[in-house]
């Protein structure tokens, strides 16, 4: 983590060295041309147990560890017609390890470890004078077994008085999953004899090798030549936020999400109770519903409550309610805590049913316990310093944040998580 850090400050002082140029005219006009504005950088640490497995049919370890980097770079300009651009461009990169990767196989041999990376870029055009913006944006990410490219478009407009705001937002993703199967859902491999003698041996993976008296020669393909299949996400997200007052800000939220294609996992065991098992197998298309509400209200100038609340429904079955209280204090001028408090409860997917407890005859199962009925309780704290001269003396160091989060699940499933926030300005 240090690795990473250390070299993500070294980009931002490139960055801030190659634009102090820009950044320091003092050209009359509104008309700037674009500079490095800010920059975040988030580590984060994540760490889970749990016995409900889905690689294992329901049952089996959920240990996982993920170690997360990203980095977001916020560049501003001003053009002639007093409009204000931004473009944000970030990086992520995560590097997991799952004890449960490691019975795709039975024999215990599988990988167990990946890396993710994950680009984006964002464009917004916003005309201040008007209260109005529009941009459009693009993400990428990759791992070894999952693909996925991204676009979006989205659009705001304040009201007369400025206190009050409408967006909208399009997106669209795009994945290709990779088909790993479970070792014993493999095919064994098929073997020909040509006329002239020569042995033709072809896996389930496509994998092709031809036998001769000289050895083996591999023709194609290889086990990462496996099959893919897409996988896409449409959504469309509405919200309006308002002031009310000096003290209360409230915020409606509407989304509608549409998914068709492949929508499980290849390598998701189910056991069925006749004692037989297969892989799960879901529709191919997913409708999903998400309303929420937000509401900040500020007890004076040292404490905010934010409180939030979605209900979700989906036609897969699953309904689910989430309610969320944050409460930032400010202790000093410069320093704050934040301690945060998350509830959340949904109903059972009617395919899902646990270990064994499928019956052969049915269309659609799976064992995978984030479509099964639970409820869930994440709590934690966050601390902010911002003091005016910058963090450790250091004035482009804007702020530093610092937030652990512990929850647990009633299907026993239970993590930790700790993430390192560093702005510069």
């Amino acid at each position: 983590m240090k690795k990473i850090c250390l070299t993500v400050i070294g980009l931002y002082i490139l960055f801030l060295s190659a634009f102090s140029q820009s950044s320091n005219d003092s050209s009359a006009y509104k008309s700037k041309p674009l500079r490095l504005d800010e920059v975040d950088i988030v580590s984060s640490y994540y760490k889970q147990d749990g016995n409900h497995s889905a690689v294992t049919g329901g049952i089996g370890t959920e240990k996982v560890t993920d170690l997360s980097n990203g980095i977001e770079l916020k560049f501003v300009a001003w053009d002639k017609t007093q409009h204000k651009h931004t473009l944000l461009a970030g990086l992520g990169l995560d590097h997991h390890t799952s004890a449960s990767a490691a019975f795709v196989s039975k024999t215990g041999a599988s990988k167990t470890d990946g890396s993710r990376i994950y680009p984006s870029l964002d464009w917004t055009v916003e005309n201040e004078n008007k209260g109005s913006s529009f941009g459009i944006g693009s993400y990428y990410s990759t791992e070894y077994n999952y693909k996925s490219i991204g676009a979006d478009i989205h659009f705001s407009q304040k009201t007369k008085n400025k206190n009050g705001e409408f967006s909208a937002k399009a997106q669209a993703y795009f994945d290709k999953v990779t088909m790993i199967y479970p070792s014993e859902f493999i095919p064994a491999p098929v073997t020909t004899v040509t006329p002239s003698g020569t042995i033709i041996v072809t896996t389930a993976s496509g994998r092709t090798s031809i036998l001769t008296t000289g050895g083996i020669s591999t023709t194609k393909g290889g086990e990462k030549h496996l099959p893919v299949s897409p996988r896409n996400t449409f959504t469309g997200s509405l919200s309006y936020s308002q002031i009310v007052n000096k003290r209360l800000q409230l915020a409606f939220m509407l989304d509608v999400v549409g998914q068709n294609g492949y929508l499980g996992l290849p390598f998701h065991r189910v056991y069925f109770s006749n004692g037989k098992d297969t892989i799960e197998n879901l529709p191919s298309s997913r409708f999903k519903i998400p309303i929420g509400v937000r509401l900040n209200y500020f007890m004076g100038d040292n404490i905010i409550l934010r409180t939030y609340y979605r209900y979700y429904m989906d036609d897969w079955g699953i309904t689910s309610h989430t309610a969320s209280l944050e409460v930032p204090i400010k202790i000093t001028p410069f320093f704050s805590i934040s301690p945060f408090y998350r509830y959340y409860q949904q109903t059972a997917a009617k395919y899902f049913a646990a270990y064994g407890m499928h019956n052969a005859n049915e269309q659609y199962y799976t064992s995978n316990y984030s479509l099964s009925a639970f409820q869930s309780n994440f709590f934690g704290l966050g601390c902010r310093i911002a003091p005016p001269k910058g963090v450790f003396g250091w004035q482009d160091l804007n702020s530093l944040e610092i937030r652990y989060g512990h929850y647990s699940q009633t299907t026993d499933l239970v993590s930790d998580v700790i993430s390192f926030e560093l702005k510069f300005k």
